[in-house]
């Protein structure tokens, strides 16, 4: 097995002074690339900065026999992050949004300032980066983009509901970058990850996170990353030792005539088979969800 290497290329780490981004920062360099280690250095909370987390993070790459050097912006300006790449390394091949905060309150007691701190970091900040990389990305005909999701974006969680919207937006958005960046051979995928860091200690035993370890999870992240792995627009959860992909999936459904008035009651006559999985579907696509439903026009 060839070793996966990443001599010559230049990969940004959001959120990188701790946990999964330290991780990923720490496996890229290791593999030869010069790595951009960005770290507001705030707290999980959104609260604060500090430039020692990013600067540790890159000592310890340089000690090492690595190349980085650090970032200190938050990811709302995405484009000094991206700036800092092309500066000190003259070019930027791979983007991993890890950069996240929590602001855990279930819905009645959250503010708009819960939800908008959340959003702002996770949704916006992975915005601003990726599309400060992407004009460079499209013009060398090459990139690999990491959105870092989570179980609570796929499945919700109590106390979650700015979190959850935040990390399935960023698969969506993922999603799409994939079907526009393929002709330019630039990938997007998406990890829902579990792992010990300053967010999960906050909600999980400490016996448990410190067996999380974010090891277990930049691995997948360094394949997905590899300019041999050409899949895109996919999504793995990962952790503990685990990597598993997922897929939507529908059911066959039931089409009604087209030619007639269709009412409530209908629909509730056909439910069980409009929800019925034993014969389930699996759309790829948007153009593929969209045959099934077109196909019903016939049905008159």
């Amino acid at each position: 097995m060839s070793e996966i290497r990443f001599d010559d290329r230049v990969v940004v780490v959001t959120g990188a002074g701790n946990g999964l981004g330290k991780s990923h920062a720490m496996a890229f360099a290791a593999r030869g690339a010069r790595v951009v280690v960005n770290d507001l250095g705030g707290s999980a909370f959104g609260d604060g900065a500090s430039k020692s987390a990013a600067d540790q993070v890159v000592e310890e790459i340089n000690s090492a026999g690595g190349e980085a050097v650090a970032n200190y912006d938050s990811v709302t300006y995405g484009d000094r992050i991206v700036e800092c790449a092309l500066d000190n390394f003259g070019r930027v091949d791979v983007l991993v949004n890890n950069a996240g905060i929590l602001r855990d309150k279930s819905f009645h007691n959250m503010t708009e300032e819960d939800w908008d701190l959340v959003y702002n970091v996770h949704v916006k900040g992975a915005f601003k980066v990726t599309h400060a990389a992407w004009p460079h990305l499209r013009e060398q005909q090459y990139g690999r983009l990491i959105f870092t999701a989570s179980a609570a974006g796929i499945y919700g969680n109590f106390g979650q509901a700015n979190y959850s919207m935040a990390k399935l937006g960023l698969h969506g958005l993922a999603q799409t970058l994939a079907i526009e960046g393929a002709k330019r051979n630039i990938t997007a995928n998406t990890i829902a990850p579990i792992a010990g860091s300053r967010l999960t200690e906050t909600i999980m035993p400490p016996q448990i996170v410190e067996q999380l370890k974010p090891e277990f999870v930049t691995p997948l992240v360094v394949k997905l990353c590899h300019e041999t792995h050409t899949g895109s627009g996919q999504l793995f959860e990962v952790g503990a030792g685990w990597i598993g992909k997922l897929r939507w999936e529908r059911t066959r459904g039931h089409g009604f005539p087209v030619s007639e008035t269709l009412t409530a009651e209908q629909v509730n006559d056909h439910w069980s088979a409009i929800e019925d999985f034993s014969d389930a579907d699996h759309p790829g696509s948007g153009q593929e969800a969209l045959m099934a439903i077109m196909a019903n026009l016939q049905n008159r």
